[in-house]
């Protein structure tokens, strides 16, 4: 699991952490069952503090993405969301994607087609 920080970014090192694990789950990089690194291990990789590593993986397991098994370690979880539903976190964070589109210029037609090629290009990921 190699992660790509940008330690430049107003994005905090743990949301980045988080938002990578998400978008692998998304593609089927990563897989239910499939075990993820340690924290210890995953920090030393990256080359930050555990303590970053420990809050991305509380958080994602906070939002169901993740488990922790006693002989397993932390493991994705199989069991996501309720299907075809955003929580109420995501569905702000849509509205305000949305809005800096809308301030952008960018027309309703082309941010559709864009949201149609990521999810796309996604599907495909997971079919290989």
């Amino acid at each position: 699991m190699i992660l790509k920080l940008n330690f430049q970014s107003e994005v905090p090192i743990y949301q980045q952490i988080c938002n990578q694990i998400i978008y692998w789950i998304s593609t089927g990089e990563l897989k239910p069952g499939e075990k993820l690194p340690t924290v210890r291990g995953l920090a030393e990789e990256a080359g930050i503090n555990s303590m970053t590593v420990s809050k991305a993986y509380q958080q994602l397991k906070a939002e169901g993405y993740l488990v922790t098994e006693r002989r397993n370690g932390v493991t994705v979880s199989g069991q996501f969301r309720t299907p075809g539903e955003l929580s109420e976190e995501d569905t702000r964070e849509l509205v305000l994607l949305i809005s800096r589109a809308r301030i952008a210029g960018v027309p309703k037609e082309k941010f559709l087609e864009l949201c149609e090629s990521f999810y796309d290009r996604m599907a495909e990921s997971e079919k290989m």
